[in-house]
């Protein structure tokens, strides 16, 4: 049997005590459930001491490195504009070609193509159409095994890079 695939949650909901209770916490189980090891930032002990000194730059190092030792990552990508902490790990996870699953049940479009949801730079590290396999728009889509995430995390490989 395969390890577990860690996934690093790339959100903004770690920001809010109710995000952080209620969609977060939901995330977090329908992944773990679906086979995930997820690195949640806001989890991470880093997050946790802003008196010490530097602090905001030891979060985002902590973050940084929590991106590229994970196997793949999932980015919550709400907002018009999406967060901007976030948008760092999408680049980063396009640069360092991890798998990128894209979650967005915000129903405001803020995009510049009519081609795709979002800024067209989202969806860099991806084939012309193959970004629609690793695109979630609700919560039980990320069961759907016709997408992306569903077999990653049973240990099928997948292909979004388009670089």
């Amino acid at each position: 049997m395969n390890a577990r695939r860690t996934v690093y949650l790339a959100n903004p909901y770690g920001f809010s005590e109710s995000l952080k209770t209620g969609p977060l916490r939901d995330l977090c189980r329908r992944l773990e459930a679906l086979g995930a090891e997820v690195w949640e930032p806001f989890e991470s002990i880093e997050n946790h001491d802003r008196s010490a000194p530097q602090w905001a730059w030891r979060i985002a190092r902590s973050d940084a490195r929590g991106v590229r030792d994970a196997d793949g990552v999932f980015a919550v990508v709400n907002g018009c504009p999406p967060d901007e902490g976030v948008m760092v790990e999408v680049g980063l996870a396009i640069a360092w070609q991890k798998p990128l699953f894209l979650f967005r049940d915000d129903f405001r479009r803020c995009s510049d193509s009519e081609d795709y949801p979002l800024n067209l730079m989202l969806f860099a590290g991806y084939t012309a159409d193959g970004w629609r396999e690793f695109w979630y728009d609700s919560i039980e889509s990320l069961a759907c095994p016709a997408k992306a995430l569903a077999g990653w995390l049973k240990g099928e490989d997948v292909e979004p890079l388009g670089v």
